[in-house]
């Protein structure tokens, strides 16, 4: 079921068409951080002074229905704000989906509920895409916690790769350390020059192509979490480039799975495998 808070409009209605849709999915979320993205948000489109329609913000949640009733949407932001609720916890991917099938968007962000968007990100990241008619889907820089650059964009992973990246304390991943700069190709993703077609790229900040988005079917249900967007990066190569634009900026606040305890460990492998029974195994 739909459920509107007061402060929302209603939602789009079907062939009712807009620039811009975003998408956040939340399960339990940290209610200081997801204000934070959604004022970072706010902020970001209210930059937006060219945009047709009023944008949609889809807030899907996975948890208990009534979560995000209090979630401070201020009432004079020109954003159409639509709460889904009530599926249950279906997934990371599936849980974005229920919001991109009902986009009515020529562009729809997937967001994380844990990122800081800076205010000039979406006017710089949606000028792009109008100037690059070829580019289906957008990549930014990302800083962690502490300011510094995360590199987010991937090589195609080996087992290896992910063991390592994953799973193993900072102070033994130094023999690693030039396969690892490798597979987050840290040799041509920096702070200026835009980079064509990464393999891989992150799920917390993917700006699309709406019609892109939905050749596609959204992310693949048969993830509950993680890989989705590794699947998804690959699938988008196969009909639309990949940009990465250093200059449209965000911060995420996320964390690895080892650090999320055994089931977070359990989820990570059980994604793996599917990717790579799906995409092809390579070991070292």
């Amino acid at each position: 079921m739909n459920a509107i808070p007061p402060h929302s409009q209603p939602a789009q209605q079907p062939g009712h068409s807009v620039e811009l849709s975003i998408s956040i999915v939340v399960y339990r979320p940290d209610a200081a951080l997801l204000a934070r993205t959604v004022e970072t948000l706010v902020a970001a489109i209210a930059q937006l002074h060219d945009v047709a329609g009023r944008p949609c913000l889809y807030l899907i949640d996975n948890g208990n229905p009534g979560e995000l009733a209090d979630l401070p949407v201020p009432d004079d932001t020109d954003i159409d704000t639509v709460v889904i609720a009530g599926h249950g916890n279906v997934g990371y991917g599936r849980g974005h989906n229920l919001a991109i099938e009902r986009a009515r968007s020529h562009y729809h962000l997937i967001l994380n509920p844990d990122v800081e968007i800076n205010a000039d990100g979406l006017r710089r990241a949606l000028a792009f895409l109008r100037d690059s008619p070829e580019t289906g889907l957008l990549a930014p820089w990302i800083g962690g916690d502490d300011g510094r650059q995360q590199y987010l964009c991937r090589r195609y992973p080996t087992v290896l790769d992910l063991f390592v990246r994953g799973f193993l304390p900072s102070a033994l991943r130094k023999p690693f350390a030039r396969r690892l700069a490798r597979y987050e190709m840290r040799d041509v993703i920096g702070e200026k020059d835009i980079v064509w077609d990464p393999p891989i790229v992150s799920g917390c900040f993917m700006l699309f192509r709406t019609d892109v988005l939905t050749s596609l079917k959204g992310f693949d249900p048969r993830y509950f979490l993680y890989f989705e967007d590794y699947d998804l990066s690959l699938r988008t190569r196969r009909v639309a480039r990949i940009a990465y634009v250093p200059s449209v900026r965000i911060l995420h606040h996320g964390g690895g799975a080892a650090r999320k305890g055994s089931v977070h460990i359990k989820l990570f492998v059980t994604s793996a495998c599917k990717f790579f029974n799906r995409f092809g195994w390579k070991w070292l």
